[in-house]
């Protein structure tokens, strides 16, 4: 049992403790409070002065499918033979001794979910995972977390530059339907009556809110076309990137949607984000939508994720949004809120204890801790 004592505790969901202590046991967080009975038996680590938060979530990564120094032997983001290829699971080809895990450990990120790239409509199944263990085994949470899909730019460039469909934004929602047209029909048919179908089968996961559908949509008009499918087969829906998200915030706020936003911390990289500004978090989230701050890493390095909330900051997010669309979340988002996103009795004991204040540029993690084993 370890005692993390005399900490400035941000609970993300309890307001924030001036002088507490988080209590571990085994893998778990026992108690969180201001006056914590510690057992005699307890390790005690006195943090006096510190800041005391969960372990920070980046909800959207390619990390351990895009290494960065292993071109293109470690390129294994995206399959761009056809433009479904709904079959895939990220999972299968994540390096989890990738850098990016131990980068991301170091700056407090203590889970992340990890998707194929955004070349074709249906990309396949995402991958949520913790950012540090002995084996993969040990650090995967859920292989089939959602539905990778993509709208606008991607898909049509992918696909027009081999004069294949799709090449226009058309073709992209046209196969989009038809894939789950050709799933709600496989779902009629017994399991004796159907032919089997991999792809079908992670399509048809997606349908009637079963899986979260996480659509790579830049672009207002793409967001608003990923909004459509939506309602047309009743998927459980997250926009990704919602680079002009600002742009419409009603119509956002009305559809009930949970967004990720993100890379900020990177150039104009191609038209759909040509209004790219570190004010879309803190507006959002202002109007009461979800959102989470996101990296895209290696697109944005993840260790940078706390210095994306800082900058959202100083563009007009609350502190409080700040810290909640790094923690509790993105936790609802990947659904682990259960079990992540809070210092809270019961949560798994993903605990980071920083050195100073972590949302600026000399933040630094002093110690952190992964299911209750201290790793930095």
């Amino acid at each position: 049992m370890i005692a993390l004592i005399n900490g400035k505790l941000y609970t993300i969901t309890d307001g924030i403790i001036e002088r507490g202590t988080v209590l571990l046991e085994g893998n778990k967080i026992a108690a969180v409070g201001a006056d914590v009975q510690v057992p005699a038996d307890a390790q005690i680590i006195d943090v006096e002065g510190r800041i005391i938060t969960p372990g920070f979530i980046d909800a959207h990564t390619h990390i351990g499918i895009d290494e960065e120094i292993h071109q293109p032997i470690g390129d294994d983001c995206n399959e761009m033979t056809e433009p479904n290829t709904a079959e895939l699971r990220a999972m299968d080809a994540i390096n989890y001794r990738d850098l990016s895990f131990q980068d991301a450990v170091k700056a407090g990120i203590t889970t992340v979910m990890i998707t194929p790239g955004s070349a074709n409509v249906f990309g396949g199944l995402i991958t949520v995972m913790k950012t540090y263990g002995k084996t993969y085994k040990d650090m995967l949470i859920d292989g089939e977390a959602g539905l990778k899909m993509a709208f606008g730019e991607n898909p049509k460039r992918v696909y027009g530059e081999k004069d294949k469909t799709p090449s226009t934004r058309m073709a992209t929602m046209a196969i989009a339907r038809q894939g789950f047209y050709e799933a709600k029909e496989y779902l009629k048919k017994s399991e004796e009556d159907r032919e089997f179908s991999l792809q079908t089968e992670h399509i048809a996961k997606a349908l009637d809110g079963g899986i979260p559908v996480r659509a790579h949509a830049h672009r207002a008009d793409d967001i608003m076309t990923a909004i459509r499918l939506r309602d047309e087969f009743n998927l459980n829906l997250v926009v990704e990137h919602c680079t002009d998200g600002h742009l419409i915030v009603d119509e956002l706020k009305e559809a009930g949607v949970a967004v990720t936003v993100g890379p900020s911390l990177s150039n104009r990289a191609k038209v759909e984000m040509e209004n790219v500004t570190f004010r879309t978090p803190g507006v959002l989230a202002s109007a009461g939508i979800d959102v989470a701050i996101i990296t895209d890493a290696p697109c944005t390095p993840i260790q940078y994720l706390p210095i994306c909330a800082g900058m959202a900051m100083r563009e007009g997010m609350t502190e409080e949004d700040a810290f909640k669309a790094l923690t509790i979340t993105p936790a609802k988002i990947l659904n682990v809120d259960d079990r992540l996103g809070s210092l809270t009795a019961g949560k798994d004991a993903d605990i980071v204890v920083w050195e100073n204040y972590p949302l600026e540029i000399m933040g630094r993690a002093n110690m952190v801790f992964v299911n209750g084993t201290q790793v930095v």
